[in-house]
């Protein structure tokens, strides 16, 4: 098992520096993958309502307490939002129908997946997930794919920050400026596709370099790069041993010259995700 170290959210939650990720994780084989990566050392499991995975996550938490030991409350379940759910009283119905299929009394973490900016809703399901986090149905708030300026609008018309911002965060997309405000205002950054999948960038000579000098692989000095730079990335693997390689990656450190010969690959967004235009239902 590998140790995961853990950082303080704004609302005084301990958040792992790195998590699993469950896209496409589905049916049985998806449910004993995240057992898999529960054993490995992970905490903290990113789900959504459109992931259509919540009941496996669930599943695999109370699987992880009956073969493992691990209590529910040494875990931290991510769900999100999504767009056709967007508005005060539909968050609500929302927030109710993923506790159901989770099969639990609580989401650790609660994000809006998108903030569809033409739905003009945003700011009424904030005020929701504010309310939800009062009763004690959701631990901690937070958003994903929101802009300065959406962040900023939260703020103005609710007095409460996010925890957490899950955006594309990667070596080609370092989102420098994001983060900064992050930094300045406590909210955690987190990384969506932290590994740039579907590209060349394991294949990159600087990271293949490092990866060499370090006696690492690339993937794990990716990974590493997104510690240091204060974000909690959430790479996807069904495969035990690539998950332990994943979080396996706080045994060495990067130097600042190092973190920012990385950064230096950017190109910008890779896929059609640009908040201000990219909506999600």
């Amino acid at each position: 098992m590998v140790s995961i170290p853990d950082v303080v959210l704004n609302d005084g939650t301990s958040f792992p520096e790195l998590g699993l990720g469950t896209y496409n994780l589905r049916g049985e084989e998806g449910t004993e993958a995240i057992v898999s990566a529960i054993a490995a050392g992970y905490r903290l499991l990113d789900s959504a309502v459109n992931y259509e995975n919540e009941t496996e996550v669930g599943d695999a938490v109370r699987r992880a307490g009956e073969r493992l030991g691990i209590a529910r409350d040494d875990l931290l379940v991510t769900t999100k939002i999504p767009g056709r759910d967007h508005g005060y009283d539909e968050t609500l119905a929302s927030s109710a129908a993923s506790l159901d299929r989770l099969g639990l009394d609580r989401i650790d973490l609660y994000l809006i997946h998108w903030p569809n900016p033409s739905v003009g809703k945003y700011v009424d399901t904030w005020r929701a997930m504010v309310e939800l986090q009062k009763r004690g149905t959701v631990r901690s708030i937070g958003v994903s794919n929101f802009t300065e300026a959406m962040l900023v609008r939260l703020v103005d018309e609710t007095g409460v920050f996010p925890a957490v911002n899950q955006v594309e965060l990667h070596p080609y997309f370092t989102q420098a400026a994001l983060r900064a405000f992050h930094a300045e205002h406590g909210i955690r950054t987190e990384s969506w596709s932290p590994l740039a999948r579907r590209t060349e960038l394991l294949n990159e000579g600087v990271i293949a370099d490092l990866a060499e000098a370090n006696d690492v692989t690339p993937t794990q000095v990716v990974l590493r790069w997104h510690t240091q730079l204060h974000s909690t990335p959430i790479p996807k693997s069904a495969s035990a041993e690539r998950q332990i390689e994943n979080a396996d990656v706080f045994g060495f450190a990067l130097t600042e010259d190092e973190l920012d010969a990385i950064s230096a690959l950017e190109r910008g967004r890779l896929w059609d995700g640009d908040p201000d235009t990219h909506e999600e239902m």
